[in-house]
């Protein structure tokens, strides 16, 4: 029978950061048994984070690629993705036919670009693209050449980013927020202030409580007229405020969805991610464990002891590689709780560094300890009911470390 005592089959679906980091640390643990890494992407695991950076704005795209050590013994399934999951079989369904047994199984899809919410959305052979891959961040660096008019639809982290790095490459940029500024629900509104000072000093046209209500593209008769124009290629967009704008170039930043919806049938629920218990083990709606499975980066929803014991949707880089450890050693039958991470993050935006710890979007109070627009620096925390959530620094990341141990002391006390 499968699944009893150690794993001598283990499938990752997913060559992503957590499922590259779940692999190196079954081998470092001491599993010598048979390794399987299921890809959607022809691509091997490579970083996220440069995607909306120095991938767009370097002469040469940065190599995003994750070092893979030597010795690692995996199986690499590149380009096939997982369509079925059968726990009581342990089988994963490839979409060639393809059929995976398992003793061990690590979900880590990670998530996809949200798209199709406004209506009739062109594709990106029209001028609108999503970015989430390595795919995108080409196919949108190619159409970010000086001259052209971007539209950047949501002022988030990734939006804040792709805006800036158009700036950098000479185009005329505006930013669309329905928020009334940027990162309101993420950091609060004193950060989200600062963020867009910064964008408005770099010429970056911000357009707040607003958002695209329809996209315009090429007529037949434009195109005669502006032979530059084919026919249906994005000349714009009209706001829900009824302002229009002109744009050749727009980017949907509009979040993301985890990317399992291929465990439709699964008895696993799964369309806000996979939940998982404290040690990555992925739960039936009953609050069972599904037998040899575990989940980890943005296609779980982990249990975060900041948030009482919630699972909210992270995304972070720093999380995909904690949990992707966790969960492999879980797999191997670790049966203390091995997950209990403090969350950080930062994003790079106008030549200044945003850092986080913690969950800034969980205070309901802001504490703003230092804001000076003019030398580009601040100093925020974040506290629910009383209690320290988080803390974000512009220009000041040492003064995270003493937010980070309190954190972290938090969180160890409230483990099972």
């Amino acid at each position: 029978m499968r699944g009893t005592g150690r794993p001598r089959d283990i499938v990752i679906v997913g060559a992503s950061l957590a499922g590259l980091r779940a692999a190196e640390t079954l081998r470092a643990e001491g599993y010598m048994g048979t390794l399987t890494i299921v890809g959607a992407e022809q691509h091997a695991p490579y970083d996220r984070p440069p995607l909306s950076k120095q991938f767009l704005t370097d002469s040469t795209p940065a190599d995003t690629a994750l070092p893979v050590p030597d010795g690692l013994g995996a199986s690499w399934l590149l380009g096939r993705s997982a369509v079925g999951l059968d726990p009581d079989s342990r089988i994963v369904t490839l979409a060639d036919g393809t059929r995976l047994p398992y003793d061990g199984l690590l979900i880590a899809t990670g998530a996809a670009a949200r798209s199709g919410v406004i209506p009739g959305e062109p594709g990106s052979d029209q001028g609108v693209f999503t970015l989430r891959g390595r795919d995108d961040a080409t196919a949108l660096r190619a159409a970010l050449t000086p001259g052209r008019r971007l539209l950047v639809v949501g002022a988030g982290f990734l939006g804040g980013e792709v805006a800036a790095a158009g700036r950098a490459l000479g185009l005329d940029v505006t930013l669309v927020e329905a928020g009334s500024v940027p990162l309101e629900r993420a950091v609060g509104t004193e950060v989200g202030a600062f963020m867009g000072m910064l964008h408005r000093e770099a010429g970056i046209d911000l357009r707040t409580g607003t958002t695209v209500a329809e996209f315009r593209t090429a007529t037949a008769s434009a195109a005669v007229t502006e032979p530059g124009s084919p026919v249906g290629a994005l000349t714009g967009a009209r706001l829900s405020d009824g302002r229009t704008l002109a744009a050749d170039v727009a980017l949907l930043a509009l979040g993301a969805v985890p990317a399992t919806g291929w465990l439709a049938g699964s008895g696993i629920e799964a369309a806000g991610g996979v939940p998982t218990d404290a040690r990555l083990r992925a739960l039936f709606p009953d609050g069972s464990v599904v037998p040899g499975v575990v989940a980890a980066g943005d296609a779980a929803r982990v249990p975060q002891p900041l948030a009482s014991g919630a699972a909210p949707a992270l995304g972070h880089w720093s999380g995909a590689v904690e949990q992707g450890a966790a969960a492999a050693r879980t797999l191997l039958g670790e049966t203390a709780p091995v997950f209990a991470e403090v969350p950080s993050f930062w994003s790079d935006v106008h030549g200044v560094r945003l850092r986080s710890v913690g969950l800034p979007a969980l205070g309901d109070t802001v504490k703003v300890h230092e804001c000076d627009r003019e030398a580009r620096r601040l100093e925020a925390s974040y506290h629910l009911d009383g209690r320290l959530v988080g803390a974000l620094t512009i220009g000041r990341t040492s003064r995270l470390a003493a937010y980070r141990r309190a954190l972290a002391e938090y969180a160890a006390s409230q483990r099972p």
